[in-house]
């Protein structure tokens, strides 16, 4: 202990230690500052905030149901409620990499709300008698998984992609006619319009934000009510199902309790099944934030389709060099989701009979891969897909010279004789038209009809 600060005397079940003289926490939550001096990583914030609401909303039920003293009852609620508000978060010091169960974040809320419910009382709040009661942290960590997931998915995230997809969708009928060459393998193929490239990326959005939506649902059940391995031991029956009903009332998200809590304590699939959700939402951002880099690769030496807007210098060392700092951010926030999904995946699969043991880092991960992506959508919409300008010149001196324009006579000429024309109009760098006149027998005027760009990008064998 260092010399420099102040302690008194805490003590539990395996005896006395010394714990700082102006912590709320007591000395279960110095026992587990002692032993995990692993990371200096802490359970974040949306976590303590779902803690607070959880210990707030047990003591009005177990209020309700005439088992703890309305006057110890309102105080719990009280500073649970201001411990879920961030005004005490200095004293939740536990590393992530703790007990598997999550045990030393539970009872570090409840040492925490039963000190500064005593201060508030003038009477001694017990933080396993009352401010756990009806509880173990082998039910409470797993909802809070639940509720501080769900909140920032329904409060943060979800709002974040709306956001993007409009943001894209605006974009898109602005460029509805902007004919551009179509890329497969990155090679030129057949044309597009800008605004056809846009709306396969809402459209990635938009599955994004179903296939999210849909998977709140198993995730907004709640597993409190199952107590220490699923039986309710210690727990009122109507407990859980109150519980559930008072916590939709205080949030944003309906929350219902676990059909079966055998499953909700031993197994953490529901956050699994989210947090690859929050993956293939990583892979649509990944494959969008690419698209832009090499539409906006250049100025003069690579596509020089766009130029997204000039946030900062881009070298240290060479002026004037601007480069596309908002997808390369993205893109490792995708990385780092995409690593967070493979640690909640093998997390997910340590549910040992009644207990899953790596509920902490699942909850780090999936709030962090929430928070990261919340944040990066909002900063890919506003700062790189809102302001990027088109480069039409670019795109039309292109497109004159791209010779798998040659595809749309196939019907009429054939492959093979469309083959040679596009091999000699790339050789010889000249427009596709004007080889196709000379080798096809076609009349230039059909010919230029048949390779307009813009109707190509239409699809379709006309009649």
């Amino acid at each position: 202990m260092s010399e420099n600060i102040n302690y008194r005397i805490e003590k539990d079940s395996l005896g006395e230690l010394q714990v700082p003289a102006d912590a709320l926490y007591a000395a279960q939550t110095q026992r587990a500052v002692q032993n995990f001096p692993i990371s200096g990583l802490k359970m974040p914030r949306s976590f303590i905030r779902a803690l607070g609401l959880i210990k707030c909303g047990c003591a009005s039920v177990n209020q309700e149901l005439g088992l703890l003293d309305s006057s110890i009852s309102e105080a719990i609620q009280a500073e649970a409620f201001a411990v879920a508000e961030g005004r005490y978060d200095d004293h939740f010091p536990v590393d992530v990499f703790q007990t598997g169960s999550g045990t030393s974040s539970n009872m570090n809320a409840n040492e925490v709300i039963a000190a500064l419910a005593s201060r508030s009382l003038g009477a001694k709040v017990h933080p396993n008698d009352h401010v756990n009661m009806g509880q173990s942290s082998n039910d409470v960590i797993p909802t809070g998984i639940h509720v501080s997931a769900s909140l920032e998915i329904a409060e943060e995230l979800l709002p974040s992609l709306e956001h993007l997809a409009s943001i894209i969708e605006s974009r898109s009928r602005n460029f509805q006619n902007t004919v551009k060459t179509g890329r497969t393998h990155l090679m030129d193929a057949m044309p597009v319009t800008l605004g056809q490239e846009l709306d396969g990326w809402a459209t990635q959005i938009r599955y994004s934000i179903a296939r999210i939506t849909g998977s709140l649902g198993r995730l907004s059940e709640l597993a409190l009510g199952g107590t220490a391995v699923g039986t309710g031991v210690n727990a009122h029956r109507e407990f859980g199902p109150r519980f559930a009903s008072t916590l939709s009332t205080m949030t944003t998200v309906s929350f219902r309790v676990k059909s079966n809590y055998f499953e909700g304590l031993s197994a953490q699939d529901a956050a699994v099944e989210m947090s690859g959700q929050l993956k293939t939402l990583a892979v649509s951002l990944m494959k969008i934030s690419n698209d832009l880099r090499w539409m906006n690769s250049g100025p003069l030496a690579g596509l020089g389709e766009i130029a997204l807007p000039a946030l900062q210098p881009g070298s240290s060392i060479m002026p004037g060099k601007v480069n596309p700092v908002i997808p390369e951010a993205v893109s490792m926030v995708c990385a780092q989701v995409i690593g967070n999904d493979a640690t909640i995946t093998m997390a997910g699969q340590s549910g040992n009979f009644q207990l899953n043991v790596m509920l902490p880092v699942i909850a780090y991960n999936l709030l962090q891969s929430i928070e990261l992506l919340a944040n990066a959508t909002r900063v890919l919409a506003d700062n790189a897909i809102r302001g990027f300008d088109v480069n039409t010149e670019n795109l039309e001196e292109a497109l004159a010279r791209n010779p798998i324009l040659v595809t749309a006579l196939n019907n009429v000429i054939g492959y093979d004789l469309g083959a040679k024309i596009a091999k000699q109009a790339y050789a010889q760098k000249r427009p596709v038209l004007e080889v196709a006149t000379e080798l096809s027998g076609l009349d230039a005027a059909k010919l230029k009809e048949l390779l307009d760009p813009a109707k190509l990008t239409k699809g379709g064998i006309s009649g």
